[in-house]
């Protein structure tokens, strides 16, 4: 069994970024300390029937659904803003080679944050799960308690209403080296 200061440095960046995700930047910082609390104290009887990861990512799922439950503000999960950790630093250097390229990438990443923030609690925690943190439909069923078909029934939902948003925002294209680019579209 690891001990906590091992777990703690291998996983509260990744806890910190999926509560983001999930929460809104502001409340981010203690609501990973309050799961890393909830760890703490639980560590030495985790009985290891699924892996350290899903059981933390669990912790870390029911701490920010608890949170949007409990604010008081009826602030759902899935209308807080995309990205609140941004900032100037962000931007390329308009004057090095290949900045045009970085910015439209940085923009088209942003772009994307946005939309995924936007999906239902739901979609957006089983998107996350699969596509930034790598887990498999098994793993993410076990976070979210749910099926393994309900994670590809959101999964599929998610990836299609991410696909019509884009389309919607996004003027997508392929640049001189065949990558996929995209521009807002005006008025979004």
């Amino acid at each position: 069994m690891k001990n906590f200061d091992t777990v703690y440095r291998e996983f509260q960046p990744k806890i910190h970024r999926y509560i983001s995700h999930l929460s809104g930047g502001s409340d981010a910082l203690d609501l990973t300390q309050a799961v890393f609390l909830k760890v703490s104290q639980s560590l030495a009887n985790f009985r290891g029937e699924s892996s350290l990861a899903t059981w933390i990512y669990r912790i870390a799922t029911n701490t920010a659904h608890d949170h949007a439950l409990s604010s008081g503000t009826k602030q759902r999960i899935n209308e807080l803003p995309f990205d609140d950790t941004a900032s100037v630093d962000d931007i390329p250097d308009l004057d090095s080679p290949g900045a045009d390229r970085e910015y439209i990438r940085h923009e088209m990443n942003a772009c994307i944050r946005g939309i995924v923030d936007q999906l239902p609690e739901d979609y957006r925690a089983a998107l996350i799960l699969s596509e930034f943190d790598e887990f498999t439909n098994q793993e993410i069923a076990e976070i979210l308690a749910v099926s393994i078909d309900t994670v590809k029934i959101r999964l599929h939902r998610a990836r299609t209403r991410l696909r019509e948003a884009m389309t919607c925002q996004c003027d997508l294209y392929r640049d001189e080296r065949n990558e996929l680019m995209c521009d807002r579209k005006a008025g979004q």
